[in-house]
Parts: C-alpha cells; sequence; structure tokens
C-alpha cells in the first residue's frame, strides 16, 4: 500500500512532465502519418476537378512499380551503406583523439561540433560553392593543386558518377559532430581503472581499444548507429538545394521523389502512398538493426 502511494504522484508528475512531449508527438507525427494513411488510399490530386474517390490499394501497386522510386530507393541504400560506417569511424576517431589531454582540446570540440548546429540548407549552399565546376572551383583548384595540376576539373553536381558522392560527402561533414559528441560521452562514461588494469596486465593500447573502450562504448555505438541510419535515409534538404535529384536522377532520393511526386507534379494520394511504404520499410530497418547490435554486444 504504502509503496503505491508512494509511487501514484511520481507517475502523474511523470505523466506531467510528459505531456508536451507527447501532445506535439501526436499533433506533428501520429496526426499527419495517419491522415496520409487515409489519404494515400485516394484519387487526390493538387488542382484536379475530380472529386474525391477511394481507390483501394492502386496508390501502392504505382509505388511498387514506379521507376523512380525504385532507383530512389537504391540510391538511399547506397548512402546508408556508405554514409554509416564512414561517419561513425570517424565520430570515434575523434571522440578518441579529443578524449586524450590535448592544447585546445575545449576549442576543438566546439569545431568539429560546429557544423551540427548549422541549418542543412546553409550547409548546402556552402558545398554547392565548394564543388562549383571549372578550375576556379575551390574542390577543383585544391586537387589541381595537390595532384600539380593532374586533376581534370569536374562539375560534381551535374555528373552522374559524381552528385551522389558529392551529397555523401556533405552529409558526413555536417553529421560527424553529432556521433562525436555522443561517443566522447560515452568514452568519458568508462571507468579508468579497467584500462589501468588491462595495463597492468600487459595489454596493449590496441588490445586496451578492443577489449576495454569498445565494450564499454557497446550503447553508444548502437544509438549512433540507428540514429545515422534513419538520418541518411531521410536526407532531403542536401540533394533538394544541391542536386534537385539530379542528373538523371543519379543523386534522388526517397524522400525528394515523395515530395516531387506530392507537390512538384501534384498527385498528393501517390506520395502519401510513397511515405507510407517508407515509413514502415525504415521503422523495420531500425528494428531488425537494433535487435542485431543488441545480440552481438551481447555475444561479445
Amino acid at each position: 500500500m504504502i509503496s503505491r502511494r508512494m509511487r501514484s504522484p511520481e507517475t502523474a508528475a511523470a505523466w506531467l512532465l510528459m505531456a508536451p512531449a507527447l501532445v506535439g508527438l501526436a499533433l506533428f507525427m501520429l496526426l499527419p502519418f495517419g491522415l496520409a494513411v487515409v489519404l494515400s488510399f485516394t484519387n487526390l490530386r493538387m488542382g484536379s476537378p475530380l472529386p474525391l474517390e477511394f481507390v483501394g490499394l492502386t496508390n501502392y501497386t504505382l509505388a511498387f512499380t514506379d521507376a523512380g522510386l525504385t532507383r530512389s530507393l537504391l540510391n538511399n541504400l547506397l548512402f546508408a551503406l556508405i554514409v554509416v560506417p564512414v561517419q561513425t569511424a570517424l565520430g570515434l576517431a575523434l571522440a578518441l583523439l579529443l578524449n586524450r589531454p590535448l592544447a585546445g582540446r575545449a576549442l576543438f570540440r566546439t569545431l568539429f561540433f560546429l557544423p551540427v548546429v548549422f541549418p542543412l540548407s546553409l550547409v548546402a549552399v556552402v558545398w554547392v560553392l565548394i564543388f562549383a565546376p571549372g578550375p576556379d572551383g575551390l574542390l577543383n583548384a585544391a586537387l589541381g593543386l595537390l595532384t600539380f595540376g593532374a586533376w581534370e576539373p569536374k562539375d560534381f553536381l551535374n555528373d552522374p558518377y559524381w552528385a551522389l558522392p558529392a551529397v555523401m560527402l556533405t552529409s558526413v561533414w555536417q553529421g560527424v559532430g553529432f556521433q562525436m559528441v555522443v561517443l566522447l560521452a560515452g568514452l568519458q562514461a568508462i571507468p579508468r581503472q579497467l584500462h589501468e588494469a588491462a595495463a597492468v596486465d600487459g595489454a596493449g593500447r590496441w588490445q586496451q581499444f578492443l577489449h576495454v573502450t569498445l565494450p564499454g562504448l557497446r550503447n553508444p555505438l548502437i544509438f549512433v548507429v540507428i540514429v545515422t541510419t534513419i538520418l541518411s535515409f531521410r536526407v532531403f534538404d542536401q540533394v533538394r538545394i544541391m542536386t534537385r535529384g539530379g542528373p538523371q536522377d543519379a543523386s534522388n532520393t526517397v524522400i525528394h521523389e515523395m515530395v516531387r511526386t506530392a507537390f512538384d507534379q501534384g498527385h498528393v494520394a501517390m506520395g502519401a502512398a510513397m511515405s507510407v511504404v517508407f515509413f514502415l520499410a525504415i521503422l523495420g530497418i531500425a528494428l531488425v538493426q537494433r535487435r542485431l547490435l543488441r545480440q552481438r554486444g551481447e555475444v561479445s
């Protein structure tokens, strides 16, 4: 009885504190998703004089057979397969470096984290200038200088082979600071006594990293990998500003294809069906990824 009475005010206080977040979640996530589900079964088009009608699974059938969605999904998968491990590895390397006693360590932490707080639209505009075509472009000029003139200037954002890698580079640069901060916090939570005991037992730096540092970073790494994977499938701003999905859909992503279908082409119902399928796919990937990473961590 006493424990229940003590628990009741705490539960009420917890719900009260969570209420603003829950209301925001319901208004800006659950409600729009429910509306998208409803619209996906209709023939809604922007500016169409036709009355709103129920069309069943027609939009889902078209979505699964749409060549643009298939290409954008493959681009998203390639984006995630490259960006997630590269960004996580760089974040871990920076965290390990900035966890050591260095002169100006606080300044370096701030500089590496600074791109995370910049709006993605601003970051994309800056990188458009960096990827400018011709020998006067910043990146082309730097590569030409490093290769003593052997580098041939390229139009990165208008080249089917370079457009998606250019977006990847922008995303890695902008987001690596987030991984660094999370992993740095995880490193600081590992007891120093574990490293000292390992050193006494004769373990070198690499052995300490494998058997002390990595196991201690299991949960932060799981969090970082899952969040980075979700964000890599949500990439939109960079594509919209830098390449608009081109050239020849070489850098198109699923969310950009959804926006283009719903707003540029006016097929709102089709875009809603794409968004529902995409949400369920990302949810499944995140759940499977979380389960696999936890199982590997428990086995190790």
